[in-house]
């Protein structure tokens, strides 16, 4: 809160504060409650459980009020230092600023899976995602407006903004190691986050599930037909049920692959069917002019 608010100062705007606590067990909502009383324009959201990021972050931006809105980690490894660009290039007609990370100091696992995710994305989508792009970025009002419009359950913001078209630009910066506290976004989170990408965005799965069985029968015939040639040119005799058994096994396991891709598009469905809220907010604070809380109960 201190460096942003010093970073704004110079830019002498006008500017509110819109943090989300997404069921933290911490000081947090204590903390939150502090500066929304000593600041006016610091304003948060209390949701009644842990939502996820990405709840979080449409919360925030669903009770957002300026022309433009930026969207952060509270752990400063998304740099304050770097708004005054984002609001330099929207200013130049832009109406979304990505921040990109150049370099990394994450573990190596994660810093290749990320790239490796990426490039599968990249490849198989419909719209254009660049690497190392986070949740760190700056979009216009009509942007905001036009994400209201999109109230899947299974949220992917960062291909959702994609894929909505606005003109874009990409700012470069080295994002620094965390300097406090353990991230909450697990291994399971970022695998969950990942699937929400690819399966919102691409038809990898299905084209996957494809190319799986052209490869599988194609390893089966090319079985059969060593078998036929070396019974038929050598007189070898091979017991035929155990390769019958091999392919059938081949087969069988690729009848799973397939039922587990459409279990999980049948899956999205289920969720998108049942008409639950993106998120629940227990309370907020410092919105004076009441919010119309429509969109969180789509």
């Amino acid at each position: 809160y201190r460096r942003v608010k010093k970073v704004l100062a110079k830019l002498n705007r006008s500017r509110e504060f819109v943090f989300v606590n997404d069921g933290s067990h911490d000081q947090s909502l204590e903390v939150l409650k502090d500066l929304s009383a000593k600041d006016l324009g610091v304003k948060y959201i209390n949701f009644t459980r842990n939502f996820g990021q990405q709840a979080a972050i449409t919360a925030g931006m669903d009770h957002s009020s300026g022309k433009a809105l930026i969207t952060m980690d509270c752990d400063l490894q998304d740099p304050p230092e770097l708004l005054p660009e984002l609001i330099n290039k929207w200013e130049d007609g832009y109406d979304v600023v990505y921040a990109r990370r150049s370099h990394r100091e994450d573990k190596l696992f994660k810093k290749y899976s990320a790239i490796l995710y990426y490039k599968i994305l990249q490849k198989f989508s419909d719209i254009e995602i660049s690497g190392n792009i986070g949740d760190f970025r700056l979009i216009d009002r009509k942007v905001l407006t036009s994400l209201k419009g999109m109230r899947e359950k299974s949220r992917y913001l960062r291909g959702m903004v994609a894929w909505l078209g606005y003109r874009y630009k990409i700012i470069d910066y080295k994002r620094p190691e965390r300097l406090f506290g353990d991230t909450g976004f697990s291994l399971l989170k970022m695998v969950r986050l990942g699937m929400a990408g690819i399966l919102n965005f691409s038809l990898l799965p299905l084209r996957l599930g494809l190319v799986i069985g052209l490869v599988t029968i194609f390893a089966g015939f090319g079985f059969l037909s060593y078998i036929t040639y070396d019974m038929l040119i050598y007189d070898t005799i091979y017991p035929l049920y155990k390769w019958l058994s091999v392919i059938t096994f081949i087969f069988t396991g690729f009848l799973f692959i397939l039922v587990w891709i459409m279990a999980e598009y049948v899956g999205q469905i289920y969720n998108e069917t049942k008409g639950r809220p993106i998120y629940v907010i227990n309370d907020k604070e410092n919105f004076e002019n009441e919010y119309e809380d429509s969109y969180s109960k789509l």
